[in-house]
């Protein structure tokens, strides 16, 4: 694999066994909110990639995790998981693997501190504000009680 490019250039493989298909998938995985499935698709090309591959896909599955445990209402699983995600991703150019990866460091960062702010006794309310949980027990924020407001990270591809 090219390694400056990263895992976006394909060569002529199969749709089922060519890790630049899966990689897409992955992604479109994440972007669709189906967390637990992008997991299972990065891990496997996680655990067969080189470096400086399988670092970036651990960044990766580590906010993928993340977000799975934020809606299920898991405040410390999910910070835990996305700084560790950051630090990882934070080791990588501005585009890397046909992705824009500051794009990504700076959602994931912006999430963080909002999960930060908010602690483990409001992670229902946003989960509910990201759209990771339908419905909620609590009323709507106002005045003083409002959180700041992040927005569901999403893997932006580069054409």
């Amino acid at each position: 694999m090219p390694q400056e490019n990263g895992p976006h250039n394909a060569p002529d493989m199969p749709a089922a066994t060519d890790p630049y298909y899966a990689f897409g998938q992955g992604v479109e995985q994440f972007n669709e909110g189906e967390f637990y499935a992008c997991h299972d698709t990065i891990e496997a090309l996680w655990m067969v990639a080189d470096e400086p591959d399988r670092t970036f896909y651990q960044g990766i599955l580590q906010v993928a995790v993340a977000l799975y445990h934020l809606s299920n209402l898991n405040w410390r699983g999910a910070a835990i998981l996305l700084g560790e995600g950051l630090k990882r991703l934070n080791k990588y150019d501005s585009q890397y693997g046909g992705i824009d990866v500051d794009g990504l460091i700076t959602q994931v960062a912006d999430l963080l501190h909002c999960l930060q702010v908010a602690g483990p006794e409001r992670v229902e309310i946003t989960a509910t504000q990201l759209g990771l949980r339908l419905g909620s027990d609590h009323p709507s924020l106002t005045g003083d009680d409002c959180l700041p407001i992040a927005v569901l990270p999403r893997i932006q591809r580069l054409s």
